[in-house]
C-alpha cells in the first residue's frame, strides 16, 4: 500500500540500532520516509482487518446461539404433524 501524502508530519522516533541500520541499507536514499509510512500503513490495515474479524467472529458465535436457541423453542410445532406423512 502505498500511500500519497496531501500533508505530512515530521516525527522523531527511536529504533534499535540494528534494526536502523537494516532500514538504512534496505532503502534507497531519500526513500527511508516513504518506507516507514507505507510500513505503517500496512501494520495498520493488519490491526484493523484484526479487530474486524474478531467482531465478526463475536457476532457470528451470537447470532448462533440466538438461532440455537429459537431453534429449541421451536421444536415441539416443528415435529407435530410429522406423523401424518
Amino acid at each position: 500500500m502505498i500511500i500519497a501524502p496531501k500533508e505530512t508530519i515530521r516525527l522523531n522516533i527511536t529504533l534499535p540500532a540494528p534494526l536502523a541500520k537494516e532500514l538504512k541499507q534496505l532503502t534507497a536514499p531519500r526513500k527511508l520516509s516513504r518506507f516507514v509510512s507505507n510500513a505503517i500503513a500496512r501494520e495498520i490495515k493488519h490491526l484493523k482487518e484484526q479487530k474486524l474479524e474478531k467482531l465478526l467472529v463475536e457476532g457470528y458465535q451470537t447470532t448462533r446461539e440466538e438461532g440455537i436457541k429459537l431453534s429449541e423453542e421451536f421444536e415441539q410445532l416443528d415435529i407435530e404433524g410429522w406423523d401424518d406423512y
